[in-house]
């Protein structure tokens, strides 16, 4: 049997819980209990809890009487001090000690790898998220998808699953076909070679305000994508320009972000394929033809849901074309265990329809496929337009938080080693941390002294605890011990506390892929920021008899590591001072 979350006391737990629960008729698996149980939400209420409330309507027995029934079926396994039923649920006491025994070792052993395991050997994930737009700013509302994307694909490589990050460019459109013709119009070949996506947004924005008042842009926008489409060399080659010089610009905000994709095939890509997809779709009756004109593919509710567009009367594909085309070739290329879009809520009506579709095609592994769905970001409670020029620069954001960060660690530590390195890493990483430390499917407000804070639940706040352990560590100035160690000796509560933090990460781990959510890691981490915090507070690590202190010392470390691989899971860097 593959142990839940490596650790055989959580194992025996979960597996007294399956037999306590057969009796009672109900058939689960270790494994799907194992992400179920939850921290008591009091004081005194144990250290761990498994809700019974999913099991009420099979057994048609109120919550409370399934966990006082459990409790009673429940053989408690070595670690398992007590059980009680609270509230509808079974609530768990551990022995600290027992519990010590496996998890710090198991730490120090695995190191980064703490956690880790092989569930999805063999399983390929694609993860299409960050596609920015090509000839425009890389803005904070693409930041969101790109941090929760390379967090995501982090977390499963560390669970063994294979990734295949797709950054699905916006380079295709009409809206190209206007700024083409406004680059003819009022483009400079000076400013395009020296702030290139500046000044092509600059234009985009004016073509975009000039079709307000003169609509015979929009024909020339038409006109010119036209063009583009049917091969047009000089059109194809300005096209070309625009594309490579947003690549280059993007790939020096994928390098602050350590962001690194496998395929960056956007919607021009797929252009090639989309006439034979139409013609086969057609063929075979998914696509009709609608009253306007127009080529659709209805929903199965038309009452409720609009028909997927795939041509428009004019004789345009969409970008649902092109996804079409992209999930064919997807699973045909990578043949994927799940397809996940890291893409913003305002689309989760078009992904909806895109898996209808497929699915009404006749293709099985559209089950495969999860809209990972995120809310807006804002900037003093306003979202931001393209169109309207008043997008913030995602480059420009980092460096004014960089800038921050630097001027704080002047004032607070003048003297430290590689101040430059050291405001990277803790300026991008509190950009990094806001936009993750938020449940995905509300919208971030954006706040400088929030962010940048070394107090409360912020990225620095974090990084700076991996800090200080490290400093604690240096000070002890031995080798940390590896054999030999008396876990019984941590006898306080601050230090059960930690420890429980330390042992709950690899359910964490769990849950954050299963849910897709990268919060559910920010917040563990900061859990057991603040109980190391308590912990270094209120006991006297490195003094009294040598064996309490080893016993500190190898949880004090055992947080360093699990902060230092929670740090890079969530896309940041981990200073060793600050």
């Amino acid at each position: 049997m593959t142990k839940i979350a490596s650790q055989s006391y959580f194992q025996d737990v979960c597996d007294a819980a399956v037999a306590a629960l057969e009796t009672l008729g109900v058939v689960v698996t270790a494994a799907d209990l194992a992400t179920s149980f939850e921290a008591p939400n009091k004081k005194g209420f144990g250290d761990a809890a498994l809700p019974c409330f999913p099991f009420a309507r099979q057994l048609k027995m109120p919550p409370p009487k399934i966990a006082e029934k459990v409790a009673e079926a429940f053989h408690a396994p070595p670690a398992v001090v007590k059980v009680a039923p609270i509230s509808g649920f079974l609530n768990i006491w551990y022995d600290p000690g027992i519990v010590a025994s496996e998890v710090l070792p198991s730490i120090q052993e695995a190191q980064h790898r703490y956690g880790a395991s092989d569930e999805g050997a063999g399983k390929t994930v694609c993860m299409d998220y960050s596609h920015p737009n090509i000839a425009k700013p890389f803005g904070v509302g693409h930041l969101r998808s790109t941090v929760i994307g390379n967090s995501l694909k982090r977390t499963l490589e560390h669970r063994g699953y294979s990734t295949v990050g797709i950054n699905h460019l916006g380079d295709w459109g009409t809206q190209f076909g206007k700024l083409i013709a406004a680059f003819r119009e009022w483009g400079d070949e000076d400013e395009l070679l020296r702030e290139p996506i500046k000044h092509l947004y600059s234009l985009y924005v004016r073509v975009h305000q000039e079709a307000e008042s003169d609509p015979s842009w929009d024909d020339r926008g038409r006109q010119e994508f036209k063009k583009l489409e049917d091969g047009d060399p000089a059109n194809r080659e300005l096209w070309q320009r625009f594309r490579d010089l947003s690549l280059r610009e993007f790939g020096r905000v994928y390098q602050r972000l350590g962001v690194a994709f496998e395929s960056d095939a956007g919607e021009a890509f797929y252009e090639s394929k989309l006439s034979s997809l139409i013609e086969r779709l057609t063929k075979e009756g998914h696509a009709i033809e609608g009253d306007d004109g127009a080529l659709v593919i209805p929903m199965p509710d038309t009452e409720e849901e609009p028909p997927l567009l795939l041509r428009k009367a004019d004789g345009a594909t969409t970008y649902a074309t092109r996804d079409l085309a992209a999930a064919e070739y997807r699973f045909t290329t990578y043949e994927f265990y799940r397809c996940l879009y890291i893409v913003g809520s305002a689309q989760a009506l078009h992904f909806k329809q895109l898996f209808t579709a497929l699915k009404q095609i006749g293709y099985e592994w559209a089950e495969r496929m999860r809209h990972i769905e995120f809310g807006w970001v804002k900037f003093a409670d306003s979202m931001m337009s393209t169109r309207q020029g008043n997008i913030i620069f995602l480059n420009d954001v980092l460096s004014e938080a960089v800038d921050k960060t630097r001027s704080i660690i002047a004032e607070r530590n003048p003297d430290l080693d590689d101040p430059e390195n050291v405001a990277e890493q803790v300026g991008v990483g509190a950009i990094v941390f806001w936009m993750v430390s938020v449940k995905r499917q509300k919208d971030v407000n954006f706040d400088w002294d929030e962010v940048l804070s070394f107090d409360g639940r912020t990225g620095p706040y974090l990084q700076y605890t991996h800090a200080r352990v490290g400093s604690l560590i240096a000070r002890y100035g031995k080798q940390i011990p590896t054999s030999s160690v008396d876990y019984k000796t941590l006898s306080t509560e601050e230090e059960r506390q930690l420890l429980l933090q330390l042992a709950d990460w690899p359910r964490r781990l769990s849950q954050a892929i299963q849910f897709y959510e990268p919060q559910i890691l920010a917040s563990a981490l900061l859990d057991m920021a603040q109980a190391y915090n308590r912990f270094y507070q209120n006991v006297r690590i490195l003094d009294g008899d040598q064996s309490a202190v080893e016993a500190r010392i190898v949880l004090a470390d055992s947080l360093r590591i699990v902060l230092n691989s929670g740090l890079y899971l969530l896309g940041m860097g981990a200073p060793s001072r600050m």
